[in-house]
């Protein structure tokens, strides 16, 4: 019983350690920067556009929920829906 227990103790801290691993994503082409001069989390399509006038591109939306991507001369933004949900610099 007590080997039983020892196992499980180890198989769960196996398990939890895999979870807690982490993986560095590689963007190129992208850079961080200041969030001034681009669009910020939760902003509307509509002040976006009222504020950085219209993108040069407009990727239609994709998937579940809908992600559209709008480009700019030195960003790009991603929406949900109609609220930003990230904005990236160009390098």
């Amino acid at each position: 019983m007590t080997n039983l227990r020892i196992v499980s103790a180890i198989a769960l801290l196996f398990a939890f350690g895999a979870m807690a691993s982490a993986e560095t994503v590689n963007m190129d082409g992208v850079t961080a920067g200041s969030d001034s001069g681009r669009p910020t989390r939760g902003m509307t399509q509509a002040s976006v556009e009222s504020k950085f006038g219209s993108p040069s591109s407009v990727t239609a939306p994709v998937g579940e929920p809908p992600i559209t991507r709008w480009e700019y001369s030195g960003f790009v933004v991603f929406f949900e829906y109609d609220k930003v949900i990230h904005a990236v610099v160009k390098r």
